[in-house]
């Protein structure tokens, strides 16, 4: 991006024609990539959905090995009030979380907190505990995986995402349209002399 950004202004700056063909060119190819990746998501929707769930699964099994990978999940199950990529029982991926017997955890069979319902008079830090039935668990924990309640939201919000990469769109079009105008211009007053 530097690189772009710096061809489209020194070509500007100094009419240097070259760098702004440069300019053009490559914020074109940047568009149609933009496009095809578009196109492409959406027709392997279901292929980006189970390479979702797989990222979301590695990053269960380090959650505790990173701090910023861990307050990113923490962040995202908040925001979408969802626990595990497709259930909260994704966290037995989980080495701090599983059920195994040789788990000494004292988080053993729980979630993070982050998957607990929110009190507002109380920050709850183990909300979970294996023998809660599963009404219990719905009360306690958001029992939605993280891939669903992202299509939720995706879908929900599908006018104002639309809207954003239209946007974009738009400004990178006009952005070639006037380089390539400058060019143009550049040219014909080079031509005149």
């Amino acid at each position: 991006m530097f690189i772009l950004g710096f061809a489209g202004c020194i070509g500007a700056l100094r009419e240097n024609t070259f760098l702004l063909k440069f300019f053009s060119v490559f914020l074109g190819i940047i568009f149609f990539l933009e496009l095809t990746a578009g196109v492409l998501a959406f027709v392997f929707k279901d292929w980006i959905k189970d390479q979702l769930y797989f990222f979301i699964n590695n990053n269960i099994r380090a959650y505790r090995d990173d701090i910023d990978l861990q307050n990113l999940i923490d962040f995202t199950q908040e925001y979408w009030q969802c626990c595990g990529a497709f259930s909260a029982d994704d966290w037995n991926l989980n080495i701090y979380f599983n059920c195994t017997d040789s788990n000494a955890s004292r988080e053993r069979c729980g979630v993070p907190f982050s998957c607990c319902t929110k009190d507002p008079a109380v920050t709850n830090y183990l909300c979970f505990h294996p023998s809660l039935q599963e009404v219990d668990q719905q009360i306690v924990i958001y029992t939605k995986g993280c891939v669903p309640q992202f299509e939720k939201w995706l879908q929900d919000n599908l006018t104002i995402v639309a809207g954003i990469f239209i946007g974009i769109a738009l400004l990178q079009i006009f952005g070639i349209c006037l380089a390539q105008n400058l060019v143009s211009d550049i040219e014909a007053v080079r031509a005149s002399w």
